[in-house]
């Protein structure tokens, strides 16, 4: 989504028809505080099957699991990933539902506190790039990792 459409649109434009010629995630399932693990696992298996190194493959899952984290303590407790095996980057996307009661229409760029932990900050040093955005539908981050040329 280009902007800011994610803040309008349910996270994983849930019910609406997928556009023609978009790529399909390679790995799109919801998570709580019961099967981060199995996320973890997933998001393992598929970065070493896009040809990350084992390294490498543990900095996405370190990523993957502090953003699904902070989803769940600061979001709804749920949330909803998908990743993309894409021709030079792994693109993984992490969306909350919201705060439950949370009616503010605003955006903000770093929704998620700090304050707690450096787990945004511990993101940042691993990934190569992330976009974290809020509104009132929620959290959605993406955060992408380089591929290795010619994988």
């Amino acid at each position: 989504m280009s902007g800011d459409a994610f803040l309008t649109e349910p996270a994983g434009r849930a019910g609406r028809a997928i556009q023609a010629g978009a790529p399909v995630p390679v790995l799109d399932q919801e998570f709580d505080s019961g099967n981060l693990y199995a996320l973890r696992a997933a998001v393992h298996a598929h970065a070493d099957q896009a040809g990350l190194s084992e390294d490498r493959a543990s900095e996405v899952v370190l990523a993957v699991h502090e953003l699904a984290a902070n989803a769940i303590a600061h979001g709804a407790g749920h949330g909803h990933f998908r990743m993309w095996d894409l021709a030079s980057t792994l693109s993984c996307e992490i969306a909350d539902g919201g705060t439950p009661g949370t009616t503010d229409s605003s955006e903000t760029a770093d929704p998620w506190p700090t304050v707690d932990g450096h787990g945004l900050w511990l993101v940042r040093q691993v990934a190569d790039h992330l976009d974290l955005r809020s509104g009132p539908r929620g959290t959605r981050a993406v955060v992408t990792f380089a591929l290795p040329v010619g994988k």
